[in-house]
């Protein structure tokens, strides 16, 4: 079982942690009052059997019909090593990773409520990647992510079948700043390394106007944008090939126990409550339980939520600081300009107003995120055509005089998973619950990292410690301790 594979200890980089450990360093007892006795109490010979019934009717099922071993797993497993709450870029990168680190050692199912993704963020945004930031964390991240872009079909092609293909347009992203900013851009400048003065600007897009600028910031080779959506399916149908599960349902609640066996070493008399299950309400309107032995909470902009099903923000302690992740929502237009730059790399404009190319026909997308005071409802996801004329039409046709004749003709919306905190991941484990990692917090550049998260959380999850990049400072620990962690660019 993998929950003896998990470290003993839980550890964190902040001091006075709640940390717990195994008394006998055995898989522990379940509760009575909580689980479905056919999966907690069952007799170790039926479940073997249970196996291997679904086994042999997977096989089958392959082997009579192989262009259907991707399609969506009809089993629900009752039972799992690792369950991963969302299917979206960041939880399949995250079910990849150990999936093909461990194979057939573990047992991964990813709960996903919407397997269509109509809604889901991954599928609604721009596609952008970029190293420009201000954090060391985060430029590594994207590089990596880049890396593995440009090698994708080394990583997730599966036998007999085509390499995907994400459609990666190298075309770059070019970073505005007016006096006001440049003094953040030359600081950031040892890390980017990608200055341009005004003078470079002219020359190099003589359709920009940059009058009012004073630097930029160009990054060419690994910065642009792809397909997400093709992202996303390459990486779940690479999982699923390796045997993940995905299931369509929507998590209600957690199932929680007292559990003598584990010990509190800040306070040895304390008893330990752990998690271990999760009600699932499933599309036909049936509830199931699902056993874990590790969960990762990898939900988008509904993460906060699920970690509060957790009694992460409601309990007492280190519980009593939630996980401050909400849904934040942001336009997308789709425009026509007969005569603006056939070929402009993602350009980000001091005012926050952001356009790149759409295609080879003079078409364009634009977007810029709302001030704090005018953050609209979340309840939906309608458009507010209204947002394009007032703030940022004016800007568009400053930055770029062609685009005064602009006409939008279409646009969507999509939720950003917003960490109100410091707009920058979390990313690792609780310190109250030995087995519950998150992965969320994005603020929007979780599709250009997804590829470096899931890799790092399959190192902190099966080798507990990060080996390629370090992550500790995006944990759960700065929340309590109170030192955010800052991304200056953000988009």
């Amino acid at each position: 079982m993998y929950t003896r594979k998990v470290g003993l200890i839980v550890r964190h980089n902040f001091k006075s942690c709640l940390c717990v450990k195994h008394k006998s360093g055995l898989p522990t007892k379940q509760s009575d009052n909580y689980y479905d006795p056919d999966a907690i109490h069952e007799n170790p010979l039926e479940r073997c059997k249970r196996f291997i019934k679904r086994d042999i009717s997977e096989m089958w099922k392959k082997a009579n019909d192989p262009f259907d071993q991707y399609e969506d797993d009809k089993i629900f497993p009752k039972t799992v090593d690792i369950l991963i709450v969302g299917g979206g870029v960041i939880g399949s990168s995250i079910a990849y990773w150990l999936q093909n680190k461990c194979r057939d050692g573990l047992t991964i199912a990813v709960v996903e409520k919407d397997l269509s993704y109509a809604k889901a963020s991954t599928v609604l945004s721009a596609g952008g990647i970029r190293q420009q930031f201000s954090l060391k964390e985060n430029i590594e991240l994207s590089q990596f992510s880049a890396e593995f872009l440009r090698d994708i079909k080394n990583y997730l092609t599966i036998p007999e079948q085509q390499p995907p293909e994400i459609n990666f347009n190298p075309s770059g992203y070019l970073f505005l700043a007016t006096k006001n900013g440049a003094d953040t851009m030359l600081k950031n400048h040892e890390l980017q390394k990608y200055l341009l003065s005004k003078d470079m600007m002219k020359t190099k897009f003589p359709w920009l106007n940059v009058d009012d600028i004073e630097l930029g910031s160009l990054g060419t080779l690994n910065s642009g944008w792809f397909d997400p959506w093709s992202l996303l399916n390459a990486l779940r149908n690479k999982a699923k090939s390796l045997g993940t599960y995905y299931v369509e349902g929507e998590v209600k609640d957690f199932g929680f126990k007292v559990d003598s066996s584990i010990m509190v070493e800040e306070d040895p008399n304390k008893e330990y409550e752990g998690i271990n299950s999760v009600k699932v309400k499933l599309k036909n309107g049936e509830t199931q339980q699902m056993v874990f032995g590790v969960c990762i909470i990898a939900a988008g902009a509904e993460s906060g939520n699920i970690a509060r099903m957790a009694k992460v923000g409601n309990g007492e302690g280190f519980l009593s600081t939630p996980l401050p992740i909400e849904p934040r929502k942001r336009f997308v237009y789709y425009y026509h300009a007969p005569k603006g730059p056939s070929m402009s790399p993602m350009v980000i404009d001091p005012s926050g107003t952001y356009f790149r190319p759409d295609s080879f026909d003079n078409h364009y997308i634009c977007g810029k995120s709302p001030c704090d005071t005018e953050e609209p409802e979340t309840v939906n996801l309608d458009v507010d055509h209204d947002f394009f004329e007032k703030e940022i039409w004016a800007t568009l046709a400053h930055r770029v005089p062609a685009f005064e004749e602009a006409k939008v003709k279409s646009s969507w919306a999509g939720f950003y998973d917003y960490n109100w905190y410091d707009q920058n991941a979390v990313v690792g484990a609780h310190p109250s619950y030995f087995n519950l990692f998150f992965a969320a917090g994005f603020s929007g550049h979780g599709i250009q990292q997804a590829p470096a998260i899931g890799r790092a959380v399959m190192e902190m999850i099966t080798e507990s410690g990060y080996n390629t990049i370090d992550l500790s400072r995006l944990g759960f620990g700065r929340l309590i301790a109170e030192q955010p962690l800052y991304e200056k660019n953000i988009v």
